[in-house]
């Protein structure tokens, strides 16, 4: 979607199966209700599971008037701001198996924020740079081009 606003989600087809993990944990607290200390341990893993599961099963980008917003969702927990006037570039490209899913920091420099695939864009900063992944890319990379600001020739 080009023109004057972005938003995409991509959605983790696997993270059901991070949810799942959760009800062994509460059929095993459950188990252990008689032991205080075993069914709390338990139970709160079992909910920390659910949590984490709700606040990754999707990659949202979305423009955010002077700022690109890339979060995970529903639960917005884990998000970035990436302001417009600091991008200096933008290009598609792919991440290897080394930079992976999630949020960390990539081997060739840079944040990586990716839910699943292997597309990404490549955001380059005045400091650093961010690759998200996205199955939009080419959009994607077209949109944040169209909002870098113009910077008066050296």
């Amino acid at each position: 979607m080009i023109g004057s606003s972005y938003r995409h989600k991509q959605y983790a087809p696997l993270c059901w199966l991070v949810a799942a993990t959760s009800i062994p944990a509460f059929v095993a607290a459950w188990a252990l209700r008689g032991d205080p200390v075993g069914f709390l341990v338990i139970a709160a893993a079992g909910l920390l599971l659910l949590v984490l599961s709700a606040s990754c099963w999707y990659l949202q980008i979305a423009d955010d008037e002077d700022s690109l917003l890339v979060s995970f969702g529903p639960i917005p927990i884990l998000r970035r701001r990436i302001r417009y006037d600091r991008i200096q570039a933008a290009h598609v490209s792919q991440t290897t198996v080394l930079d992976g899913w999630g949020i960390h920091w990539s081997m060739r420099g840079g944040w990586v924020w990716n839910i699943w695939g292997w597309d990404c864009v490549e955001i380059e900063l005045e400091k650093g740079k961010v690759i998200v992944g996205t199955d939009d890319a080419e959009n994607l990379a077209a949109f944040v081009k169209s909002r870098i600001p113009a910077r008066p020739a050296a």
